[in-house]
């Protein structure tokens, strides 16, 4: 894990910032929870990775996270959400209801496979998705 200042490697790399309140909690979550690497810490964010995701942490005093012109605050939460796909939906809903994990539905099915959306300590979706067999 680098502690400096981190960077994509070329400008054709995306990251995903979600908000986020206290950012010890957020990438305990993310590393326990959701099998994320910590990839990066550097003052008031910090870059989680899990496979081609990488997933930057934003706590309060970071720039990404400072008021809007208008004056509105950036807050965590909403309905876009990152989408980790998994092997065993059923066995990943019962170790994360285990851990305390907030649910906002139960397991969807598809034709597109199984879904269900969770959330992060600070209210920012997840959806686990279980392709079709």
């Amino acid at each position: 894990m680098s502690t400096g200042i981190w960077r994509p490697t070329s400008t054709d790399d995306a990251v995903v910032r979600y908000q986020i309140a206290d950012l010890d909690r957020g990438i305990e979550f993310y590393t326990n929870q959701l099998g994320f690497r910590l990839a990066q810490r550097a003052g008031p964010i910090a870059v989680v990775a899990r496979g081609a995701l990488n997933l930057l942490l934003s706590a309060p005093a970071s720039s990404g996270a400072q008021p809007l012109a208008d004056g509105q605050t950036q807050q965590p939460g909403g309905w876009n959400r990152i989408v980790l796909y998994v092997d065993d939906i059923a066995a990943d809903v019962d170790r994360l209801r285990n851990a305390g994990v907030t649910f906002l539905n139960d397991v969807r099915e598809g034709p597109g496979g199984k879904q269900v959306q969770i959330t992060d300590p600070d209210g920012n979706s997840i959806e686990l998705h279980e392709a079709p067999a």
